[in-house]
């Protein structure tokens, strides 16, 4: 199989995932496992995301979930603080 077709399967494959986890996650509510197994088959479709390129997205499909992280840090209007001598 071809790079792109190996793409498809494997988006597929999380898709079908998600069609089957969605109903079984509603049965329990929103507990900590349900959101825990609906935060995993969107980390795996942003795994994909990652891996293949996001420009490879089918189109349709949902966006990316993806949080962004920092340090928290602001260096606000002075910077980092730091000078060279």
């Amino acid at each position: 199989m071809s790079l792109e077709q190996d793409v498809a399967a494997a988006r597929r494959a999380v898709d079908a995932l998600e069609a089957a986890c969605t109903p079984l996650a509603r049965h329990f509510g929103d507990t900590v496992d349900a959101r825990r197994l609906r935060i995993d088959v969107a980390r795996l479709r942003d795994d994909l995301a990652l891996l293949c390129g996001a420009a490879r997205v089918a189109p349709g499909a949902p966006g990316s979930s993806a949080v962004l992280y920092d340090d928290g840090y602001d260096p606000g209007t002075g910077g980092s603080g730091l000078t060279i001598r």
